[in-house]
């Protein structure tokens, strides 16, 4: 089936054209299911001034095992954005092609989430100092953040994993909170039908708004006000995607995850091994994989939470060798 929505946002012009059915795919523990992605093109844009951007694309009819062959591949959507304000010739707009993985449809191969033993024994008090988490850009973030960036932080096949652990291991009717959340949660595409409530907090407002996943979201700087803006035993998932490595207050922000979740509840963190180096901290810099593991394990156990737990979710692409890693630690309330 193929959907066209045009929308007027704010004097935002969206155009998108976006073909959708729903589908299953990767569980913990699980079989070897379905084939994997390759990296991909992705066309994008920045423009020199303030942004206006949204999603039109169609909501996916229900999900169901037998259909996840079907489903796109991509999701493409050509955006125009308006800026500038001047009398000579402006406002402008610009088309800019979006190119969304759906994480369906791939030439990879996802096989049985690898568990990963954690064994670093931390000490009943955090042993950080305040030279870990300095960072070589101590700049504000929002001027960092300030123009969307609506490209991809992983490749496509750590992507495509990591929406098929999603599928498999977040059950349906939850109410999920994807914190430091973009444009893009990698969420199943049936997940926005089938779940109660997805809400998100993140740096920029605009490419909050171009998720076309969330019910609701909330621009927020969890470096400058680590505190989460919702109530006691909220959610049952929150998910964090390579992300908990920019955070100058992990602990504090985890303590408020630990607050917004139900009991029994469960808090996901997916990390590979990209970044922005500038904004990264000090003590990841100079870390490998499995140490980054431990350090979110130690994260949250100061944050009030049991033993994790962590796997090696990595996707096989035939044809690359070489794509990203993805890990997951997580941990019920």
């Amino acid at each position: 089936m193929m959907n066209m929505n045009i929308l007027w946002v704010a004097g935002a012009t969206i155009l998108s054209q976006s073909m959708h059915k729903s589908c299953a795919a990767l569980s913990l523990p699980g079989n070897a299911i379905g084939k994997q992605l390759t990296r991909s093109r992705f066309f994008y844009s920045s423009a020199s001034a303030a942004l206006l951007v949204t999603s039109g694309m169609a909501s996916p009819d229900t999900a169901c095992a037998a259909d996840k062959k079907n489903n796109p591949r991509y999701l493409e959507n050509e955006v125009q954005m308006k800026y500038g304000e001047g009398k000579d010739g402006n406002p402008r707009t610009r088309g800019v092609l979006v190119r969304r993985f759906t994480g369906d449809s791939t030439p990879y191969t996802f096989s049985q989430p690898r568990p990963v033993r954690l064994v670093k024994d931390w000490p009943d008090e955090p042993p950080f100092s305040k030279k870990d988490f300095f960072r070589a850009d101590e700049n504000d973030d929002e001027t960092f953040y300030t123009l969307p960036r609506l490209v991809y932080h992983i490749d496509e096949p750590a992507v495509a994993t990591l929406t098929q652990y999603y599928r498999n291991n977040i059950p349906k009717g939850s109410s999920i909170l994807d914190i430091c959340s973009s444009w893009v949660s990698h969420y199943p595409l049936e997940f926005k039908q089938v779940m109660k409530r997805i809400s998100a907090t993140g740096m920029n407002p605009l490419e909050l708004m171009a998720n076309d996943q969330l019910t609701d979201y909330e621009a927020r700087n969890l470096n400058v006000n680590p505190n989460l803006p919702y109530e006691d035993n909220t959610f049952d998932v929150v998910t964090c995607v390579v992300s908990i490595d920019y955070l100058i207050h992990p602990i504090e922000v985890l303590k408020e995850v630990r607050r917004v979740l139900k009991p029994g509840g469960k808090v996901i963190i997916s990390q590979s091994n990209r970044c922005f180096p500038s904004k990264a901290i000090a003590m990841w810099l100079d870390m490998n994989d499995r140490q980054h593991l431990e350090l979110i394990n130690g994260y949250l156990k100061y944050a009030g939470f049991g033993p994790a737990k962590a796997y090696d979710i990595q996707a096989y692409d035939p044809d690359n060798k070489f794509n990203d890693p993805m890990f997951i630690v997580e941990v019920a309330k």
